[in-house]
């Protein structure tokens, strides 16, 4: 099981990002939450069975059609965090 927090930096607000990403957590069976941030990215928690994660990441990091992403980081996500869904939250 992997647990990571990913902050996708770029033109991905306005764009669909946020609903994209949430189709591609139903698809992969990942729990946890999108949101834009303030400073024009979009931070995801994560949690889901590796591979799965993979599959994830590599479908966030390209984002919906009309996104252009330029940097994905990726950092652990605490152990004390932990969600039953996949929601959108801002």
């Amino acid at each position: 099981m992997k647990r990571l927090r990913i902050t996708v930096s770029g033109r991905v607000q306005g764009v669909g990002f946020r609903y994209f990403t949430e189709r591609m957590a139903g698809t992969y069976n990942i729990k946890g939450y999108v949101r834009n941030l303030y400073n024009g990215d979009v931070e995801i928690a994560a949690i889901g069975e590796d591979k799965n994660m993979e599959l994830f990441i590599d479908k966030v990091s390209q984002g919906p059609y009309s996104a252009i992403v330029t940097d994905v980081k990726k950092e652990p996500l605490p152990d004390d965090e932990d969600y039953h869904s996949f929601e959108i939250t801002f």
